[in-house]
């Protein structure tokens, strides 16, 4: 039987790049933290494989296009790897309710977690999911995933403890 793999999922603003308040819609405004270089190095020599798991209602709001939101998600792969550090998989959510009604991937709906977990054969219970909402937790807990609420921009390697 194959061996199932461990994961952290990662939402993104907040916890990968600096919070605005309000939609990061150009690269321009996209600060990756440099802080959390050494704590994510750790989890990937652990074996953890990276993951980000993001809610992007700007793009069902029109406020910036999907080719904008790649060009932000390779710049943070691209400073990442500078630093030794693999990001698996990016996960998205392009819906907003307000927008284009309900969908299974907008957390607190576990639908990204769902599908890395299926695409990257993870054994969800040696998972984790950091978020900075209370709604990154609930996709966690509904996914079957640990979830570690930090708060916003918070160094990730004041939580590395919380992690087996």
């Amino acid at each position: 039987m194959m061996q199932k793999n461990k994961a952290i999922f990662l939402d993104r603003d907040g916890v990968l790049n600096r919070e605005l308040g309000d939609y990061v819609c150009k690269l321009e405004d996209f600060h990756v933290h440099e802080h959390n270089f050494k704590p994510l190095k750790e989890l990937q020599d652990r074996g953890y494989l990276l993951m980000i798991a993001t809610n992007q209602g700007g793009l069902a709001k029109g406020w910036y296009t999907v080719d904008t939101l790649n060009e932000m998600h390779d710049h943070l792969k691209k400073e990442y790897l500078k630093h030794g550090i693999k990001i698996t998989a990016v996960y998205y959510c392009p819906h907003h309710p307000n927008f284009t009604g309900e969908c299974d991937c907008r957390k607190p709906k576990p639908g990204m977690l769902l599908k890395g977990i299926q695409e990257h054969h993870l054994e969800p219970s040696l998972c984790y999911f950091i978020g900075d909402k209370v709604t990154d937790v609930e996709a966690a807990d509904a996914a079957g995933v640990n979830g570690i609420k930090i708060e916003i921009d918070q160094p990730l390697d004041e939580i590395l403890h919380l992690i087996a």
